[in-house]
């Protein structure tokens, strides 16, 4: 498929509480290094902040990012501040708290629930922000995220925080967030190439609430934080071939198209990929390819609607 003046506007639009964003978004994740974290070398930052204003240009006003996407040389929250501010208007950032590493590189223990507003500070500092659009609670395998959320919730009700998420949660999470405050996006790994049913529960509960749902790793697969899966089946690329589209492209459509509720957020630090993965937001995708698909993942059960 041609990418040439193929916008975000393609992919259509979903509201993150009251801030209207495009389809496709951008993640932050690979713009600090040929692979994310401490894994590759660091990217080239000129290029990094070209990518991050093109995908403006492009129409994406959905930017996904976290104080602990870092490099050797490169920081994800720099970078966005640096060649995004003065941010547009209708710019909505959305950043991630819970985890932590430290200036090695290396992953501490998650945050205690009154260690969050200490994160939500450094990301709002490196930012330049007064306030952030959307902050995940990242899980970090406890059993309940009650406290955690809770604590965040008093960031909200304190101006810090606009709309909440939570990220790396089961169904049941979920209802536990809706007890204590509005939930306006959930964010899970969700893949073409991964079955999981609980992720499948997860997808419906949130188009049953008009929560937005959106995968991270879409694109990486099983090749998750090291980059780009090169591993495609071949119900994937007889369908790129369809549409003269690349197996990346298939996968972003794909994602799109399991709700109308459902956002992508395909990261890169090249200029060619970022044109081609906003570009998939306009490809339409049959619904005997949406089932060859469905079947390649080794998806159970009763058809889903569609977006």
């Amino acid at each position: 498929m041609t990418t040439e003046t193929i916008t975000a506007d393609a992919s259509g639009t979903f509201a993150l509480g009251d801030l209207p964003v495009r389809r496709i978004g951008f993640g932050t994740m690979r713009l600090t290094g040929s692979a994310a974290f401490h894994h590759g070398t660091p990217s080239d930052r000129q290029r990094s902040l070209a990518v991050l204003r093109e995908a403006v240009g492009l129409g994406v006003n959905h930017i996904d990012t976290a104080a602990f996407y870092f490099s050797a040389l490169r920081s994800a929250n720099e970078l966005v501040n640096t060649a995004l501010s003065p941010y547009p208007d209708d710019l909505v950032i959305a950043t991630k708290v819970g985890p932590y590493r430290d200036y090695h590189g290396a992953w501490g223990p998650s945050a205690r629930p009154d260690e969050l507003r200490g994160h939500v500070e450094e990301n709002l500092r490196q930012l330049g922000r007064d306030h952030l659009d959307l902050v995940y609670l990242r899980r970090m395998r406890q059993d309940s995220i009650a406290e955690h959320f809770g604590a965040l919730a008093e960031l909200r009700s304190a101006g810090l925080i606009r709309h909440l998420g939570i990220s790396a949660v089961e169904p049941r999470h979920l209802a536990e967030a809706l007890r204590i405050a509005p939930v306006v996006s959930v964010q899970n790994r969700y893949a073409l190439d991964r079955p999981d049913p609980a992720g499948d529960e997860l997808l419906r509960l949130c188009g049953e609430h008009g929560i937005a749902f959106v995968p991270f790793y879409a694109v990486a697969g099983e090749a998750a934080e090291r980059g780009a899966t090169a591993a495609h089946d071949d119900a994937v690329l007889s369908v790129a071939r369809a549409h003269g589209a690349s197996p990346a492209q298939v996968r972003i459509a794909w994602t799109l198209h399991q709700g109308p509720h459902v956002l992508a957020i395909p990261g890169t630090g090249n200029p060619g990929h970022l044109a081609e993965n906003v570009a998939a937001g306009a490809l339409r995708l049959t619904d005997g390819e949406l089932a060859r698909l469905d079947q390649a993942r080794g998806q159970a059960g009763g058809p889903r609607r569609r977006g």
